[in-house]
Parts: C-alpha cells; structure tokens; sequence
C-alpha cells in the first residue's frame, strides 16, 4: 500500500520502508512520529486529505542538505559582489506503516515542522497555549468567589504584552520588518544578539534580507540593546 503525505510544504508518496529527507521537523533521533496530513491512501482520495489516515516513521538523524551558494552581483552604481551559502536543515526519517483508518487514536506523536522556530522553543510554545484553555474554568469560578482573582488575570497578561522588545530600534528596521521579524518567532533583542553565522544566513535567505542583518550590524546592536 502506498499513500501520498504532505509535509514542509511539499507532497511525497511513500511506502513502508522509504527512507525520506524532509523539512526538519521537532523531532529527535529514534523517536517515532506520525504525518496527519494524507492527501491519498491507495485508491481513497482525500478532500483535501483522508479523515483517520496517517503515516508513521522512526526518525534516523538530524542532518543538512548540499551547500548551495547564492552570488549577487550589482552592476549598476555600486559594482558590488556578494557570495554566501546556505545548508537546509532536513530530518531523515524512516517510512514504518501507513494506517487507513484510526491515525487519530495512535497516541503517536504528531510530527511538526520547526521552520525558523527552535525546536526547543516549539516545545516550549505548546503548554503556553494550552495553559489559558484549561485555567479558564478556574479562573472563572475563582471570580465568582473571590475579587482577589482579577488582579491575578491582569498580572498573567502584562508578560505577553510587554515580552516583546522594540525592535524597530535596529538600524534599518521599521514596521514591515519587524512584522516580518515576528512571524518568524523573533520578538526579543537577546534571541538577536544570539544568533551564529548560520543563524544568520537561514534568516536572511527565508526572509528576504539581502545582507542587511550583516551590513546593519544587527547582532552587535542587539547585544548592546539588551543589555540597556
């Protein structure tokens, strides 16, 4: 039996036994994960994907794809050159069954996609939004004895309001990019003044940045930003 799955934003039709390199996902080393998004199993199409199908595989390693080097070259007033190179980041995984039905009720973890975000971070994000769904009840019930538990809401939402930094501050960054900046799960000047020279190019290449995370000096900014 074979079934059409898709994950990182690209489509693989797989049997048990495949050995794939995937978008990196949250994952590590020996761990089984299951992909929730089937798009065919045998002759079942789905609309778009099949309700129960999923496809489950035992993570091999954490690796990198070829090096790609991007040059630009402007001809125009400038006449500057620039090389640089990228790695992806891939998951390699091994393909071990294909389930028609009750992928929903295998209690195998779901493989998720890291994109930009650590998948350290992912994890951490997980019990944050599920947090307020559970505590609400609570909280409810608490008001309804107790004023004292209003003040505990506001104090609880002051941290995710103030959490972020301004990171228009950075040279050349303005509304649009820290949008940008933030849809990447980049909120805080530390998470800046951290990042490596692969770091670094992952975003500029994801991002659009043309170098400018380079040429603005951002990183050095950050550290000092952070520490102010």
């Amino acid at each position: 039996m074979f079934a059409v799955m898709k994950t990182g934003g690209k489509q693989y039709k797989v049997q048990a036994g495949d050995v794939l390199r995937i978008e990196r996902i949250a994952a590590d080393a020996g761990e089984k994960v299951q992909f929730n998004e089937i798009l065919m199993v045998g002759n079942t199409i789905g609309t778009p994907t099949v309700a129960g199908a999923g496809v489950q595989a035992d993570v091999i390693d954490q690796i990198k794809g070829e090096k790609l080097i991007h040059f630009v070259k402007r001809r125009r007033k400038h006449g500057s050159k620039r090389t640089k190179g990228h790695r992806q980041k891939l998951t390699l995984v091994r393909i071990t069954e294909i389930l028609e039905k009750g992928a929903d009720k295998s209690g195998v973890k779901e493989a998720v996609g890291t994109g930009s975000v650590s998948a350290a971070a992912l994890a951490a994000l997980k019990p944050a939004s599920n947090k307020p769904v559970k505590a609400a009840p609570a909280k409810k019930a608490k008001a309804e004895a107790k004023p004292a538990a209003k003040p505990a809401k506001k104090a609880a939402a002051k941290p995710a309001a103030t959490g972020a930094d301004d990171l228009k501050k950075l040279s050349g960054v303005g509304p649009a990019l820290e949008k940008k900046l933030h849809e990447a799960g980049v909120t805080t000047f530390a998470q800046i003044a951290g990042w490596s020279a692969e770091d670094i190019a992952d975003m500029d290449g994801k991002l659009s940045f043309k170098g400018r995370i380079e040429r603005e000096g951002w990183v050095d900014q950050a550290k000092e930003l952070a520490k102010g």
